[in-house]
């Protein structure tokens, strides 16, 4: 075996959604500060299209670039790479990562809790980890500031109709219709159906919502959609469907999403401080949720969410390429990495 590179990565999942964490073969990225590398990680992405692409990776999954903290109040920082490209924040992500730091002894344990402070392109990020037998039973992340941007904003989607969305940013912008309006329940058996409608659904917002943090001009765009649903409303148990790039629906109840939905029911009235809510996952996997605090960002009245969630470890990797494999970036087809990006294979672009 002779190989021209190696990723070293473990794997680990919370509530159902991959995120493996890259933990040896990068040694750091350019840019003094986070957000600047994922910049550069975004102009460069040969790093993601190696580890993500097949036949290394797949598109129902992340890898999470674990790095130096850039911030010197943080203990580490990480950039999740998507199959659509490299990302800010994701909540389901900072559980995997928190849970591997811990787990593998790069950040000592201590039981009964542990905190882990996040560097990411969006914020620090504050990960308490319930710690018990050597390992991680509960990562509860307290997030940035969320905000609700439009709340029951009408518009307009070819083949559907008028229908009424809210826009809230929770780590990334997200545009939440909800699926009573839509006809159908979020449910495993219409994943296919969820993808194909809430991509229509996202481009109508991208091309008619415009959108812009008031504090990071880097956010400016509707990332990613996700339909919200009401499963149990005596219960507190809400149901979320994330719909990502390039066409998949997120096997959590999504971390920075259920952020904006909360973000955007409390602009409502609909929960208030200290409110904890069940989001649930197309396949009844669960994050705990609340609202821990109000503040302001740039001016807009915005929460302070929690996220609880579990996140586990099953297995360990090394990833490689032989000089003289022509996939050495890896490639893509449609027929499970969707129409949504750009199909690259050596010898037919």
């Amino acid at each position: 075996m002779r190989w021209n590179r190696t990723v070293t990565v473990i794997g680990a999942h919370a509530e159902g959604e991959v995120g493996r964490v890259v933990t040896g073969g990068v040694l750091n990225i350019p840019g003094n500060s986070t957000l600047e590398k994922l910049e550069y990680l975004q102009a460069n992405d040969d790093l993601r299209r190696f580890v993500n692409r097949e036949p290394r990776g797949c598109a129902q999954m992340t890898t999470n670039l674990l790095l130096p903290a850039s911030d010197a109040s943080a203990d580490a920082a990480f950039i999740p790479m998507q199959a659509d490209g490299s990302h800010a924040m994701s909540g389901s992500n900072a559980m995997c990562v928190t849970t591997v730091l811990l787990e593998t002894g790069m950040i000592p344990m201590k039981e009964p809790e542990t905190t882990v402070i996040l560097d990411t392109a969006a914020g620090l990020v504050t990960a308490k980890a319930s710690c018990r037998d050597g390992r991680v039973e509960r990562v509860t992340l307290d997030f940035f500031p969320a905000y609700a941007e439009l709340l029951d904003a009408k518009l307009e989607v070819e083949g559907i109709g008028t229908i009424s969305v809210d826009v809230a940013f929770g780590g990334v912008f997200y545009v939440m219709p909800n699926v009573d309006q839509l006809g159908f329940q979020i449910g495993p058996d219409v994943a296919q159906d969820m993808v194909r409608l809430g991509n229509d659904i996202k481009k109508a917002a991208q091309e008619q919502f415009k959108v812009q943090h008031p504090e990071v001009e880097q956010f400016n765009s509707i990332e990613f959609l996700m339909f919200t649903g009401r499963e149990k409303p005596a219960a507190k148990i809400f149901q979320n469907a994330t719909i990502m790039p390039p066409g998949r629906v997120d096997r959590s109840p999504c971390g920075t999403g259920s952020a904006a939905r909360m973000a955007a029911m409390f602009a409502k009235g609909e929960i208030s401080v200290g409110e904890t809510l069940d989001m649930r996952s197309t396949i009844n996997s669960s994050f705990l949720t609340s609202v821990i605090g109000v503040t302001t960002v740039g001016g807009r009245k915005a929460i302070l969410p929690q996220i609880s969630g579990r996140a586990w470890i099953y297995g360990t990797m090394q990833l490689g390429s032989d000089p003289t494999d022509p996939y050495q970036l890896g490639y893509t087809m449609a027929d499970t990495w969707g129409t949504g990006i750009e199909h690259e294979i050596p010898g037919l672009n």
